[in-house]
């Protein structure tokens, strides 16, 4: 039993590792895939991890003052975790975040009491699609707000807390929970920071480390963009050149389509009761596609990113 906790900061990190083996029978796959179950953290997805990590550093630094606010860009997941780890701390939080995103985002954030400022979407978007275009506006409006409000902007994107927490907590927790069994990750680029910080600390010990990309905005991989929106939220913005990947060099990068995505959340639901949303079918795909190609018999690790609950008003859980 874990004892009594002082906040839900602390709940943060060591979740449950399971073993997906009714999806690896299902497809007749030969090899294992593991799911971490960050979509069970406080804020319902691993961005809580860096969250705590990004304030308690700037705290710790002296860059965020007490009482000082907080702004953010994001997707949803972040800003939940921001609004819980600010909240307990004392800090106001501004999330900025794109009307495509899901609205139940928006208002999990504003439940725990952060302010919500939406931002209109690029000519020619779609809700539900989040596009490089898109992000664009949100982070002018952020940088904005950040200067009109003298707050400290917590930049997932730049700050080195982001990849640190999945360094020293999400893979050592997995290689732990494996009895350093690994031989492979992959992860949904978004900032970038889970993959990064994971593979900075898998690849010395020999785990191959894959990037996910949606079909058609494969930046990374610097392929054509053909398809900049796309149903995965939290990524996919056509960012080549994501701060949190430099100097890791990646065993490769793999491109999932929407529909797959799809699927495979349900899949995951369906087969393993673990209600992850639109990444995590993302990772998923990808980890079936290493079973079937490069990792064959080998133990491929993956992050559900999020709760599927963030996606009830999507397409996700439709007909």
């Amino acid at each position: 039993m874990k004892p009594l906790l002082p906040s839900a900061i602390d709940a943060i990190g060591e979740t449950p590792l399971v073993n997906l083996s009714r999806v690896v029978e299902t497809l007749g796959l030969d090899g294992r895939i593991v799911a971490k179950l960050d979509y069970l953290l406080p804020g319902l997805s691993k961005k809580d991890r860096a969250a705590k990590a990004i304030i308690e550093e700037a705290r710790a630094s002296g860059d965020l003052a007490e009482g000082q606010a907080v702004v953010e860009l994001t997707s949803g997941n972040m800003g939940t975790g921001l609004a819980i780890v600010c909240g307990i701390l004392g800090h106001p939080f501004i999330a900025v975040m794109s009307e495509g995103n899901s609205e139940e985002r928006a208002r999990m954030m504003r439940a725990l009491g952060a302010e919500v400022i939406l931002v209109q979407q690029a000519e020619g978007s779609r809700k539900g699609e989040v596009s490089g275009a898109d992000l664009a506006l949100v982070d002018e409006t952020a940088q904005r707000t950040t200067a009109e409000r003298k707050a400290f902007r917590a930049d997932q994107f730049m700050r080195d807390g982001n990849p640190k927490a999945h360094e020293t907590g999400t893979a050592p927790e997995i290689w732990g929970q494996t009895q350093s069994k690994v031989t492979a990750f992959c992860d949904f680029a978004g900032s970038g920071g889970t993959l990064g910080g994971c593979a900075r600390f898998f690849m010395p010990k020999g785990v191959n480390c894959y990037g996910v990309e949606p079909e058609g905005a494969e930046a990374i991989a610097g392929g054509k963009v053909s398809k900049p929106d796309h149903p995965i939220q939290g990524g996919g913005y056509l960012i080549s050149d994501l701060e949190h990947l430099n100097g890791v060099e990646l065993s490769g990068v793999l491109t999932v389509s929407g529909k797959e995505a799809r699927d495979h959340a349900r899949l995951l639901a369906q087969r393993e009761g673990i209600f992850g949303g639109y990444s995590a079918g993302a990772n998923l795909a990808a980890a079936v596609k290493l079973l079937r190609g490069p990792e064959t018999g080998g133990t491929v690790a993956m992050v559900v990113c999020d709760s599927g609950l963030k996606y009830l008003s999507t397409d996700l859980w439709g007909a």
